[in-house]
């Protein structure tokens, strides 16, 4: 089987998309969405790495992951693999969180990066489905099945959902770091200049950084670039502008990071996005 990826976005809700792919060899690098990312292996089996654990995702198993939250992946079994998955902006997420009176202070995370349920997981291959139908579909319909996923994990939350812990001091730091990252994407930044930001030096900062997150700072930084290379390529800039924009040495560069996290190159997302 060749290593198919495909990308629909919503018609009506801004960041809001679906994707689905059907791999065999290919591997995706450390990476983290800025979305909540709900997804359903369809066939074969998927592995992937997050959280400080190894999953084994079986057919019809719910895949969750929070907002920047690290993870790779892979077929497993040396057998091809199919999976859809979905992939909900946060504010979106929260705001239609509301409508079932889930009061949150920050945001909400799902613990489990694996599990099972048969209602969110028709729900989510339906919703997948109906965005796949070229925008044959009207709005109303959309946000109805889109608030009857959000409905089933708000349900399925329980003990598994919480709000953020207060913040560390350690935290705040690091958070700091972040938006100090976050600021500068279309500037050169060296890792001395993030631990100076957020106040601490350069190898405990580096070190406190990858037990947190899961990454180095700099594969964050580059993995930062490459989200906000896709949210402009969908805007329609050129991928030539984005590579010059966000730090990358030439286009072809830029085509390998973003076919490391995405399975496509810019070029060919683009082309998705517009059929």
């Amino acid at each position: 089987m060749h290593e198919q990826f495909f990308y629909v976005k919503s018609q009506n809700f801004s960041g809001l998309s679906a994707f689905s792919a059907k791999m065999t060899d290919f591997s995706y690098d450390k990476h983290a969405h800025e979305e909540y990312s709900i997804g359903v292996t369809c066939s074969g089996r998927q592995d992937f790495y997050s959280q400080g654990a190894h999953h084994k995702s079986n057919a019809g198993n719910i895949i969750f992951f929070n907002p920047e939250q690290v993870h790779d992946g892979h077929a497993g079994a040396g057998s091809p693999m199919e999976y859809q998955m979905l992939y909900i902006p946060e504010h979106l997420f929260l705001n239609l969180s509301k409508s079932f009176s889930v009061v949150v202070k920050d945001k909400l995370h799902i613990k489990q990066s694996l599990f099972q349920d048969n209602i969110l997981r028709d729900q989510v291959l339906s919703f997948f489905q109906l965005m796949s139908n070229c925008g044959q579909y009207s709005c109303v319909e959309e946000e109805y099945a889109l608030l009857r996923i959000v409905q089933s994990i708000v349900r399925i939350g329980g003990s598994g959902t919480s709000a953020l812990s207060p913040q560390s001091r350690k935290d705040a730091l690091l958070i700091r770091a972040k938006d100090f990252i976050l600021e500068n994407l279309q500037n050169k930044i060296t890792v001395d200049e993030i631990a100076n930001a957020a106040n601490i030096s350069k190898y405990h900062f580096i070190r406190m950084f990858s037990e947190q997150f899961g990454v180095t700072p700099h594969q964050y930084v580059l993995a930062s670039r490459i989200n906000r290379c896709k949210a402009a390529l969908e805007y329609g800039e050129k991928a030539i502008d984005v590579a010059n924009k966000f730090g990358f040495s030439d286009v072809s560069h830029l085509n390998r990071k973003f076919k490391n996290t995405f399975g496509i190159t810019p070029t060919q997302y683009q082309k998705q996005l517009s059929t």
